[in-house]
């Protein structure tokens, strides 16, 4: 988990770097001409300077969104919080004990317990003798010492060193709880990556919140200032009131979605609250101050090479397989049962006496030794049949389950990986798109100063602008988003990339 957090940290680290929303950082051919339009602009001087200033001192400290309740986090802090105080980690890992304890129960099946005790009987009545006679009996008898219960010439009922078990369990249980334990390991690992998982890809939406938060700020400046400059017009003359109030719908609309967004924003926040299973009531503000493509994995990855990796390293298919080999170790038990004995080893020693009525004199020395070994064969043999046939279906069960769990790796592979290059080319179209939206909406709000139109002609350009910007943070998110589930399903081989 350390390299996994250390490797992620790198990472994370080319997120904080200073590029703006619109900045490709995968190797595209764009003309000389059009690099400047990557960088998001608004359409006047003013509203420029005002977003420019937001822009730096968002790359100069924490995101502007920062408030007095508010509580900075980048990823690599949030993936080193999925540890053992995790309540979904921590229940796994527990079960993980309690399997490894219930192992260590099974390796001593065979050891003796100890029972120190005391007993004590009156009978008063009548008695059978041994010869058969009823007799009339008024008798007393205690023991006490290493074992109780003995009474007359009875041997010690419950003997001071008693080792009580099967043979069959001596054997293969030990074996049986080793499997199970290391299926719980495996699964307390599978928790922990799924977890890192959840983290991460709530993270990502907290981000993803945060700036679409600021494209839709950059459009609420546009669409204000389109607004009044419409409004403007229609007061002087040059333009219709219903071309005014289109662009104050217009604004109001953009206002809309802000607040929209903000819910958005909060809603993230919780969940990566939980998903982290932090315990406070500030808002969570991610460090990064703004989004990039992440390379987890080589986009020309061969996928069966991939499917190879994730069979080796699922964390699910080594459970899946332990668990194949206690079934198949509680198979061979009840196969071997009716073959092997069960065992009774007592032994007792300690004071014993008693008397006729109420005396108890004659007290001494007492020692019992018992050995009993027995053979069974349940239920006329229909018992052991029954035991078997239930043993093999619980195996075959988990060697079919064994196979799902591969197929479901190999597809979780396979979708993960298939998705990188599709996003990655959504990426390059939506950049572009962000070009072409750029030059038209300058080219628009060019003639507007000029007197050549109305200011509700920009409004199309505009929006198709901030859809733009929209599209290419879904892209980068949805690229990301695949990334992430990638070495998830590939059992998190994380490996940083090299420095260039």
């Amino acid at each position: 988990m350390l390299r996994l957090t250390f490797a992620l940290s790198f990472i994370c680290l080319t997120m904080n770097a200073d590029f703006p929303i619109a900045s490709a950082q995968f190797d595209m051919e764009l003309p000389a001409d059009e690099e400047g339009a990557q960088h998001l602009t608004v359409f006047d001087s003013q509203a420029d300077s005002m977003v420019r200033d937001a822009i730096d001192a968002d790359q100069s400290s924490l995101p502007a969104t920062l408030s007095g309740n508010s509580m900075p986090l980048n990823l690599p802090t949030a993936l080193s919080m999925v540890g053992g105080q995790h309540p979904a980690v921590g229940v796994a890992r527990w079960r993980t004990q309690q399997a490894y304890a219930e192992l260590e129960q099974a390796k001593v099946l065979w050891l003796p317990s100890i029972q120190i005790g005391f007993s004590f009987h009156h009978h008063d009545g009548n008695y059978q003798a041994s010869d058969g006679q009823i007799v009339d009996v008024n008798r007393n008898s205690f023991q006490y010492g290493l074992g109780a219960g003995a009474t007359g010439a009875g041997t010690t009922t419950q003997p001071g060193l008693v080792a009580r078990f099967h043979l069959a369990d001596a054997i293969f249980q030990p074996k049986i709880a080793c499997a199970i334990a290391g299926a719980r390991q495996h699964s307390a690992n599978a928790v922990v990556n799924r977890q890192l998982l959840e983290v991460a890809l709530s993270y990502l939406d907290l981000l993803d919140a945060h700036q679409e938060a600021r494209i839709i700020g950059e459009s609420q400046l546009r669409t204000d200032n389109l607004a009044k400059v419409t409004a403007d017009f229609a007061e002087a003359g040059e333009g219709l009131q219903s071309d005014a109030d289109r662009m104050q719908t217009e604004a109001m609309l953009t206002k809309n979605r802000a607040m929209e967004i903000q819910a958005a924003i909060s809603l993230a926040s919780a969940r990566l609250a939980q998903a982290i299973s932090l315990n406070s009531h500030a808002d969570i503000v991610p460090m990064d101050v703004t989004v990039l493509p992440l390379e987890l994995t080589a986009v020309s990855a061969d996928k069966s090479s991939l499917i190879s990796t994730g069979l080796s390293t699922r964390p699910e298919l080594r459970e899946s397989k332990a668990l194949v080999a206690a079934a198949c170790e509680a198979h061979r038990r009840e196969r071997y049962a009716p073959f092997v004995p069960s065992v009774l080893l007592g032994y007792s020693g300690g004071g014993f006496g008693g008397g006729l009525g109420n005396r108890t004199n004659d007290v001494d020395g007492r020692y019992d030794f018992d050995a009993v070994v027995t053979w069974e064969i349940r239920n006329l043999g229909l018992g052991e049949r029954a035991a078997r046939r239930r043993t093999t279906a619980r195996l075959q069960q988990a060697r079919f389950e064994t196979l799902n769990v591969m197929d479901q790796i190999a597809r979780e592979i396979s979708e993960s990986s298939s998705q990188i290059p599709f996003r990655r080319q959504q990426m390059q179209i939506t950049q572009q798109a962000i070009t072409l939206a750029q030059a038209s909406y300058e080219r628009n709000l060019e003639r507007i100063n000029d007197g050549e139109g109305l200011p509700l002609e920009v409004l199309q350009s505009a929006t198709a602008l901030e859809q733009a910007q929209r599209a290419y943070l879904d892209a980068i998110m949805s690229y990301n988003q695949a990334q992430f589930r990638l070495q998830w399903a590939l059992g998190w081989p994380i490996t940083a990339p090299p420095l260039s």
